[in-house]
């Protein structure tokens, strides 16, 4: 058979260009690419490329699943999307080139193309007998086969974007097959509240994705956020709920702002040893005092910034969080597994490295000191004596109901970050924060959380950057047939929350383009959330500790502003979608307030 290759000698100064991935299929893996697949199923391919132009058949986009199909007699390559043609001559500036070894074995040449012709003859066979729509299915695109109708989601940063456009063709509720998942995307407010209200019971499992097993032992059901409800479910939440959504008025919110104000001595002191004036990397600090703050509430246990091994666990911790804010092939095309073998075992080596420290360094010291006679120290202690009274809980249950909350200080630190990066580009609200704070605090102290009513503008901020980065809902599933506004849908469909509509539309918001924190603000300068503003999520599956994300976010803001203007000398580009930055992200130039 014919095979393609990429010349080595044209790839640029990468020593890993070529990659074999079967004898009849050569892939690269040099330095203009992002995520390069190549799988040899028959003669069919799908190549997620961002090529930045071959010879004759242009640019790829970058993410953009493209549908191959190579012929094996001519080694002739077709991509079935929007593809530009190259300039005349070649490929662009920067790009590889193909190049085709003449190793054409005849012998095989008749039974390939007999197998192409038979596999199509049965796609077209498949294609044309398909069942008709009922007046009460849900409307949608076509979906092609293997793939559904991931080729939609091409052109644009986020699929909820896709989605949106797509609800202008078919709807605020349509259908779509996402490689060999059946989906429903809801879009507008009234059938949002049904799902997860309303009709909350009917939609209460979550995708089964190899990714979501992987990180969680080998089953996602020992996540909180990524499980199937249950009764396990609604136990471990009822636990977890007086220390991870205190109230105003409770000890436990006392207990949250007295961590605060400790742990942000230790964070002055951290931000003082890096260089001023001058770019640097702050969010290593801003998570360790994240994460400080989460184990010395909940475990009270606090670790040193120099111990390398707390270095690790949150640097680890801040790479799953990456980790699913972003969307693979794989969640949609099992099939595609073998090509990810790599990439499922270093996310589960992280996750395992995580539990081991959480085991070793954190539940041990806590079972050698436990009074069960006494009232639980923190949520560690909650934990361990609620393992002894259920006969219905077991180690694993603790163990990973503790590190999924103590997770959540990732989602603080890339809040802060996000947040952080507009402020750069708007340093009228960076002003305005900085003058609301010195004001409260009379530059005596560090802001604390009975702050937070007189500080509405502060808040106002981190409300306006979760609007505009719009992270995503985690996706439900039907846990059995039911309806949505009137239309069937299967038990095991994956639904779809376009909150991305919710935030950005023009039905919605005044300007939503614009960063406004004042839209959050009433007239008489008290904080007012729409109702339609649901950042985590509404229902019996709302985010369990977005009191925590709230406070502990609103003190390591307003304490870095208060002491620092903050600004930078690159370009700060945020990825829309999500409030995750990579863990190596853009660095900002410190500069102490006089």
């Amino acid at each position: 058979m014919g095979r393609w290759v990429w010349s080595r000698a044209e790839c640029g100064s990468s020593g890993d260009c070529l990659e074999e991935v079967s004898k009849s299929a050569v892939c690269a893996r040099g330095p203009i690419t992002d995520d390069l697949m190549c799988l040899k199923m028959m003669t069919f391919g799908l190549a997620k490329c961002t090529i930045t132009g071959v010879d004759g058949h242009g640019p790829r986009d970058g993410g953009t699943p493209i549908l191959l199909v190579a012929g094996a007699a001519t080694g002739h390559l077709q991509a079935n999307l929007q593809i530009a043609a190259a300039p005349p001559g070649g490929a662009r500036e920067g790009s590889c080139h193909w190049s085709r070894t003449n190793s054409v074995n005849l012998s095989v040449l008749g039974a390939d193309m007999l197998a192409l012709l038979c596999l199509c003859v049965v796609l077209l066979v498949w294609w044309f007998s398909r069942p008709k729509k009922s007046p009460s299915t849900i409307p949608g695109p076509r979906p092609w086969p293997l793939i559904g109708s991931m080729h939609l989601l091409a052109g644009h940063e986020t699929p909820f974007q896709a989605f949106t456009a797509l609800s202008r063709v078919y709807g605020d509720i349509f259908s779509i097959h996402l490689g060999s998942a059946s989906c429903v995307v809801v879009n507008n407010f009234k059938l949002i509240k049904e799902v997860l209200i309303a009709k909350g019971g009917d939609f209460g499992g979550r995708p089964d994705f190899a990714r979501f097993h992987k990180l969680f032992g080998g089953d996602r059901n020992n996540s909180l956020a990524l499980c199937d409800w249950s009764s396990l479910q609604k136990t471990r939440r009822s636990i977890a709920r007086t220390y991870c959504s205190p109230r105003f008025t409770s000890l436990q919110y006392d207990r949250v702002n007295n961590v605060g104000e400790e742990e942000l001595k230790s964070f002055l002191h951290q931000l003082d040893q890096l260089p001023h004036g001058q770019p640097c990397n702050v969010k290593p600090a801003v998570l360790m005092v994240c994460a400080n703050m989460f184990t010395q509430y909940m475990c009270s246990t606090s670790f040193a910034y120099e111990d390398k091994g707390f270095q690790k666990i949150v640097r680890y911790f801040d790479e799953i969080f990456w980790e699913i804010n972003q969307g693979y092939a794989v969640d949609f095309l099992p099939w595609l597994l073998p090509v990810y073998t790599g990439h499922m075992k270093k996310i589960s080596n992280w996750a395992t490295e995580i539990r081991q420290f959480i085991l070793s360094r954190i539940i041990d010291k806590h079972r050698a000191t436990l009074d069960t006679n006494s009232p639980p120290r923190d949520f560690t202690d909650a934990l361990l004596m609620h393992l002894e009274e259920d006969p219905n809980m077991n180690w694993q249950h603790i163990i990973f109901e503790l590190e999924d909350f103590l997770g959540g200080h990732s989602a603080i630190g890339n809040l802060v970050m996000v947040t952080l990066a507009a402020v750069v580009d708007h340093p009228e609200v960076a002003k305005r924060i900085q003058e609301e704070v010195d004001q409260v605090t009379g530059g005596t102290r560090c802001p604390n959380l009975f702050d937070k009513a007189a500080m509405p503008y502060t808040e106002a901020t981190i409300l306006e950057t979760l609007r505009t980065a719009s992270s995503p809902i985690v996706p439900h599933v039907a846990s059995k047939d039911t309806e949505i506004d009137g239309h069937e849908v299967s038990k095991g469909t994956i639904v779809f929350i376009n909150n991305y509509e919710l935030n950005q539309g023009d039905a919605y918001w005044d300007e939503p383009g614009l960063f406004k924190p004042e839209r959050f603000l009433s007239s008489t300068g008290n904080i007012v959330k729409p109702a339609h503003f649901i950042p985590f999520s509404t229902g019996k599956r709302t985010c369990i500790g977005q009191r925590l994300v709230q406070c502990f976010s609103f003190v390591v803001l307003a304490t870095l502003l208060q002491y620092y203007d903050v600004s930078t000398k690159e370009s700060v580009k945020v990825q829309p979608g999500c409030v995750a930055v990579p863990p190596d992200c853009f660095k900002l130039v410190l500069t102490p307030r006089k």
